[in-house]
């Protein structure tokens, strides 16, 4: 069998902030893709700005680095498993993969989640140990820790025996051994040459290409990136789209694309084992299959990842409405979620009774959240109400999606880690007291007792703890209610702006959530209450001035600090009886119900309706 030596695919994959993305920014570096003069960024590979911001890669993407005479495709994988879908489906693209694991920080959650999917797919792995710079980097620990990681999740015997390659993205430099580190990329290259296997050449066989990423463009509509599994593919051919539900779509092809470096470059053809993508075909969805009109055989669908938890989203129907955003209406917010599930394949959006409201599906708090976020950068106001778990019928038995938890914590806080996570129906699986006064817990936990945690975990542990989690599987459903939040709310009675006089006045009864001078409506919510119930409060006080001079006016008065919420905090404070109103400039949350006399008629129905 014949293979082709000037070319190797490989995935690159990671735990988040592991170090993959600079480490690629290195390897396009080394292997001169960029001219001398080119102005590149750093992590070139993050080309959202979410994702520069936030260090996490969101979208795969890939690359192609020019070395020698062969040609390295990377493929960059979302660490996060709310974005499994996305992994799953590279793994069918590539023959091999770069395992990126911090030298001090070993194994975490994610990476075992996609390092998972690497070895049911039989692919052969490289192991990175990166940042082996760090002061306290632990590199002989760590490779053992990557082993028994490999042994547990049911590696074979060529699995095991991985290469490794010491390396620090930061400073540029990489080798054999730990402490042998030169400044060059050299070793890591070699080792992809030497272990990563060569597609089969068969580009004189029927064309086989499948679809396993989408993209768009307003010029040439869809985008389908694959990889030609045999075969050739070539500009102007006649092609046959075999559609999931087995129905077939003849087309002509009018655009091809290779990649070299970070751009794309349009190409005549494309032989077995390249990378490509395909325009020119609409309605076309990944899993699917191209190949010649008369030789029609597809490839086996891929898995996509179900989504796991829903949200409401809503037009903004708050007093402000309209006034930050430039898309508000009903109209465009739907276009708009149409246009995500162009390219966004573990995304669903059902419409409901109301044309003002959609039910939007995702793979996690952090899916949807960044969903919300690009929305209003985009300009685009709306309402979101709190997420909700999505149950499945397994068998006949009512299930919920469960998470597996790992907590890194200094050892005074464990305690009340174990509590915490007790109180919201987890399971304690395994605690390793890991010297330097750390300790590893891991748990497993239903994902809707997870709603919300991150803000107490933080609070609990005063900062110093870290806290990773990813979808494990399905369970039967807990009984009883899990997590949620416990406090109340104070809640805006009067329009208005806040004034530092009755923010003063409000610093006993909780926590605030707005500065003096912001602009507030009735029914918004404006702190935390620092008891169990809600209260309704006027933030609008003004001092009533008096012409009699105060024994105390020349003292200097300060306010504590406001707690100011990000959208995802935001997204998880929510009650069932609240909104999140997002807009380009503000994150706001309110109550459904603005009104405090209707609040409470309705409470009270509510009340009356359970109790009958």
């Amino acid at each position: 069998m014949q293979h082709r030596e000037d070319i190797r695919n490989i995935a690159i994959i990671a735990h988040v902030d592991h170090g993959k993305t600079t480490l690629v920014d290195q390897l396009l570096r080394y292997a001169g893709t960029f001219r001398e003069n080119e102005q590149v960024d750093e992590r070139a590979m993050d080309s959202n700005d979410l994702e520069r911001e936030r260090g996490i890669t969101i979208l795969a993407k890939n690359t192609a680095i020019q070395y020698k005479d062969t040609r390295i495709n990377i493929l960059d994988t979302p660490g996060h498993a709310d974005f499994g879908g996305e992994v799953e489906r590279i793994m069918k693209m590539v023959d091999g993969v770069l395992l990126v694991v911090d030298a001090y920080e070993g194994c975490m959650p994610q990476t075992r989640f996609v390092l998972k999917k690497a070895l049911e797919q039989k692919l052969t792995p490289i192991v990175v140990l990166n940042k082996i710079d760090r002061p306290n980097a632990r590199p002989e620990e760590v490779v053992d820790e990557v082993l028994d990681l490999f042994i547990e999740l049911g590696a074979d015997d060529d699995q095991v025996d991985f290469p490794v390659v010491y390396a620090s993205a930061l400073q540029g430099t990489s080798g054999y051994e730990a402490d042998d580190q030169q400044e060059t990329m050299e070793p890591i290259f070699s080792t992809i040459l030497e272990h990563i296997p060569a597609p089969v050449e068969n580009s004189d066989e029927p064309l086989q290409f499948q679809v396993t990423l989408l993209d768009y463009n307003e010029y040439v509509g869809r985008i389908g990136i694959g990889r030609v599994h045999r075969g050739k593919i070539r500009v102007g051919q006649q092609a046959t789209l075999i559609k999931k539900d087995g129905s077939h779509h003849h087309f002509r092809v009018t655009k091809l694309f290779g990649f070299i470096g970070l751009k794309r470059i349009e190409i005549e053809e494309a032989l077995g084992g390249d990378i490509v993508a395909v325009a020119g075909i609409d309605g076309i969805n990944v899993g699917e299959t191209i190949c010649p009109p008369d030789h029609l055989e597809a490839l086996p669908l891929l898995h996509i990842d179900e989504p796991t938890l829903q949200m409401t989203f809503l037009v903004n129907n708050s007093p402000f409405a309209g006034r930050e955003g430039k898309f508000v209406t009903a109209r465009k917010i739907e276009e708009r979620l149409m246009t995500q599930l162009e390219t966004d394949v573990s995304l669903r959006v059902e419409p409901t009774e109301s044309p003002d409201a959609w039910i939007v599906s995702g793979r996690g708090e952090l899916h949807l959240s960044i969903l919300v976020e690009n929305m209003r950068r985009e300009g685009y106001e709306l309402q979101l109400s709190k997420p909700q778990v999505i149950l499945k019928e397994i068998d006949g038995v009512t299930c919920e999606p469960v998470e597996r938890v790992q907590v890194d914590v200094p050892e005074e806080y464990t305690g009340s880690v174990i509590e915490s996570l007790g109180t919201r129906k987890g399971e304690m699986l395994d605690m390793v007291n890991q010297g330097n006064g750390q300790v590893r817990l891991e748990f497993k936990v239903p994902s809707r007792g997870l709603i919300g945690y991150a803000t107490e975990f933080l609070s609990i542990t005063r900062g110093y703890g870290i806290l990773n989690h990813t979808f494990d599987r399905y369970e039967p459903v807990l009984q009883g209610q899990v997590g949620g939040r416990r406090q109340g709310v104070l809640v805006s009675q009067e329009n208005g702006k806040a004034t530092t006089y009755s923010i003063m006045q409000l610093e006993d009864r909780g926590t605030i959530f707005v500065d003096p001078g912001t602009e507030v409506y009735e029914g918004m919510i404006v702190g935390e209450h620092n008891r169990e119930n809600d209260l309704t409060v006027n933030i609008t006080k003004e001092k009533h001035l008096t012409n009699i001079r105060s024994a105390t006016k020349d003292h200097t008065i300060t306010i504590k600090s406001t707690r100011k919420l990000t959208l995802e905090q935001a997204i998880e404070y929510l009650n069932d009886d609240e909104y999140c109103e997002v807009t380009p400039e503000s994150i706001r949350l309110r109550k459904k119900i603005l009104n405090k006399s209707e609040r409470e008629k309705a409470q009270k129905k509510k009340k009356q309706g359970s109790s009958v």
